[in-house]
């Protein structure tokens, strides 16, 4: 789902293609998993820096010509996949759909993926056969990685704010679905939505009581 071909300066074929990609919400007890995928476009928008380090204004500002002008796709997983796969499945399926719509915009194979952390997809989701590269703290060395994270949260935190909406004890649009004392407090008191994730320790105790 929303994938986007670049509409400026975005190389010759002699050009190396390099994606890179990052995701948001691993930890929390609610919400889907979200990846992103982005070629940069040339020049870069200035200013990109690892998205939990930049100021919510900070990623606003970036986030508009990242889409407008980056090729950039989204891999968003939600709930039952991330209990029926467990979290770290189900953020290599997210990474492999991100990466996979953006090569299908592009009409071209990268040279290389860049993935923020310590493992791939690769030998992990039959799907992947793309040569990619993990690296620690990829966000805040690789501005590519560091365009996807970006994409990532705001997305992310987007969704949690909508469905905020129709969730409001949570306190979902301050903390994103994290195990925050408001939210574990929350659960206590109102026990689970669809949208909690069963498989994770905190809310499976609560679904035992």
């Amino acid at each position: 789902m929303f994938a986007s071909t670049p509409h400026t300066g975005f190389g010759s074929d002699a050009d190396r293609l390099v994606i890179g990609v990052d995701e948001a919400g691993r930890g929390p007890l609610a919400g889907p998993v979200v990846a992103a995928a982005c070629v940069l476009c040339k020049p870069r928008p200035p200013g990109l820096a690892d998205s939990k380090v930049l100021s919510a204004k900070q990623r606003a500002a970036l986030v508009t010509p990242i889409r407008a002008r980056c090729a950039w796709a989204l891999g968003v997983v939600e709930v039952d996949e991330i209990d029926r796969l467990n979290i770290f499945g189900a953020t290599m399926l997210a990474m492999t759909l991100a990466v996979a719509r953006v090569v299908d915009a592009l009409g071209r194979e990268p040279d290389e993926v860049l993935i923020d952390g310590n493992l791939t997809p690769s030998g992990r989701r039959e799907e992947w056969r793309w040569p990619a590269r993990a690296i620690v703290k990829g966000d805040a060395k690789e501005p590519c990685i560091s365009a996807a994270s970006i994409l990532a949260k705001e997305h992310r935190d987007a969704a949690m704010r909508d469905l905020a909406a129709a969730h409001p004890h949570y306190g979902w649009e301050r903390n994103a679905g994290y195990g925050t004392a408001e939210h574990i407090a929350a659960l206590r008191t109102h026990g689970p939505t669809p949208h909690h994730r069963r498989s994770f320790a905190p809310v499976a105790q609560l679904t035992l009581l």
